[in-house]
């Protein structure tokens, strides 16, 4: 049996230079992008978080969810453990995928997890153990639409992993943790915030969308708790609200009865003006992530009217947050 183990290992350890293995070309002009600069869907890391994903089982040409990956890296290749979040349950389902030097690739999420809607995490790994690495390497983004009309192309954002070896792996361990503390790995979000708010009365629905990263990929993510919030108008006037949730996803569009403000939403900012808010977990310090779409039906109508949508800004950083992940390996799909 440990003979067989060890031809096990030895035979993935080749099939993995099959896979990583690449000519070598030109270093890119310029500094290399810090490994200590925070979390950015417009960087390279060893772990990604796609903010939203959704289609539907029976009509997937309504909504959808094309997922795209891709390894900068002109001299090795990436393996990579994907991690599906249902929003609905915090329920887990994983995958993996590899990808040689300078690849891209993509995919639907009808074909991969169909009629689910929640948010992905890819963490870069080692080939034979399974274990997280340091390989500050993959981008992403994705293009979403969901049947309600919202859609955009939502970036990938990126945690670089800052230490050489991010994380210690033993040789019969099947779990590992990820520790955003900005010594291990990139610090991820405290509080978000939405620059931009139209007004409902121009026909503005925005969509809100956030994710609690922490807890555990084994048994469920962490709950994100009740979602304290503050909601300005453009004239810096600003109402607090709160948003009671047990969960993993949280997903709002925003209204009168969400946030519920003193005046309502739709008074607080009326027709033809704009406001912003941010948001961040009431006591416990936990890290969020998510995103802000916006669908107007009279976009081909009305010059001032506009669709798309993009990820939330960060205004503050925690260093508390952590994420068990199961450690295996695995073939590619």
């Amino acid at each position: 049996m440990q003979t067989s183990h060890k031809l096990t290992h030895v035979l993935l350890a080749l099939a993995a230079l099959l896979v990583l293995g690449s000519s070598a070309l030109a270093a890119d002009p310029g500094a290399t992008f810090p490994a200590t600069s925070e979390l950015s869907d417009q960087k390279q890391g060893s772990v990604l978080i796609y903010n939203l994903y959704s289609s539907s089982a029976a009509n997937p040409n309504a909504e959808n969810t094309r997922i795209n990956i891709t390894n900068t890296s002109s001299t090795s290749g990436a393996f990579v453990h994907l991690f599906f979040v249902d929003g609905s349950n915090c329920s887990v389902a994983d995958a993996f995928i590899c990808l040689t030097a300078n690849q891209t690739t993509s995919f639907l999420m009808s074909d991969i997890d169909p009629g689910v809607m929640g948010f992905v995490l890819a963490v870069a790994s080692d080939p034979v153990t399974g274990c997280p690495i340091n390989f500050n390497f993959l981008i992403g983004d994705e293009f979403v639409k969901l049947a309600s009309g919202h859609a955009a192309n939502l970036g990938a954002e990126a945690v670089s992993a800052v230490a050489a070896t991010p994380v210690t792996c033993a040789a019969t361990a099947d779990t590992a943790t990820l520790l955003f503390n900005g010594v291990n790995f990139g610090r991820l979000p405290r509080v978000l915030a939405a620059d931009s708010i139209g007004s409902v009365a121009d026909g503005n629905s925005t969509l809100l969308v956030l994710n609690r990263i922490g807890g555990s990929l084994i048994t469920g993510i962490g709950n994100i708790g009740t979602i304290f919030g503050v909601l300005f108008d453009d004239i810096e006037t600003g109402l607090s609200f709160n948003i009671p949730f047990s969960g993993c996803q949280r997903k709002v569009i925003l209204s009168d009865a969400i946030p519920r403000t003193t005046p309502r939403f739709s008074v607080f900012i009326p027709q033809g003006r704009t406001g912003w808010a941010k948001f961040w977990v009431g006591s416990a310090n936990n890290a969020i992530t998510g995103a802000e779409i916006t669908f107007n039906p009279h976009a081909a109508t009305n010059p001032g009217a506009f669709n798309g949508g993009h990820n939330l800004h960060k205004l503050t950083l925690t260093d508390a947050a952590t994420l068990d992940i199961p450690i295996f390996t695995a073939r590619c799909f």
